[in-house]
């Protein structure tokens, strides 16, 4: 019983010297391994998705979407982007990773790191954590599905603590 008292408290006080995630330069934990996914397919992929869950940067609606320049993404403050949305062009990088760049030359990176089988729901961010976004095809319901999305983020180095329901 001693020996067993005596493991506990040393694997307590072992557990308060743990490593705290550095999340000093985003919302994800930049030691963490990210990787988006092989589910990843273009074509179901476009159209409008919903920001169900995010960190706080405003952005309400994202959208994949075709241009004369290529395809672009759009994200919009509003949904239904009635506020026109901003376009980045996006460059294929691989398997669901794109450079996104604007005309004014400001660039980022969006990685597709999960996406459900019937691509309804999927997780959004970048291996530098300067934002990440839970999308839904729908304002409502699919709760299974945003669990998921959220342990998406949380195994991917992401504060999950810091994530906020949109509604």
């Amino acid at each position: 019983m001693k020996r067993a008292l005596l493991a506990l408290a040393l694997a307590l006080l072992a557990g308060c010297g743990a490593r705290v995630p550095d999340t000093a330069h985003g919302l994800r934990d930049s030691k963490a391994l990210i990787g988006a996914t092989s589910r990843y397919d273009a074509e179901r992929f476009k159209g409008p998705w919903l920001v169900r869950d995010s960190f706080g940067d405003g952005v309400a609606q994202v959208a994949l979407v075709e241009t004369t320049q290529g395809p672009a993404f759009q994200l919009c403050s509003q949904i239904g982007c009635g506020d026109g949305g901003t376009l980045w062009l996006a460059q294929q990088q691989g398997q669901g990773r794109y450079a996104l760049s604007r005309p004014d030359g400001s660039t980022r990176t969006l990685w597709v790191l999960w996406v459900d089988e019937g691509f309804r729901t999927a997780v959004v961010g970048n291996p530098a954590g300067d934002f990440g976004w839970i999308l839904d095809r729908s304002a409502s319901g699919g709760a299974d599905r945003i669990a998921a999305a959220r342990e998406i983020l949380d195994f991917n180095g992401y504060d999950t603590d810091q994530l906020r329901i949109r509604q």
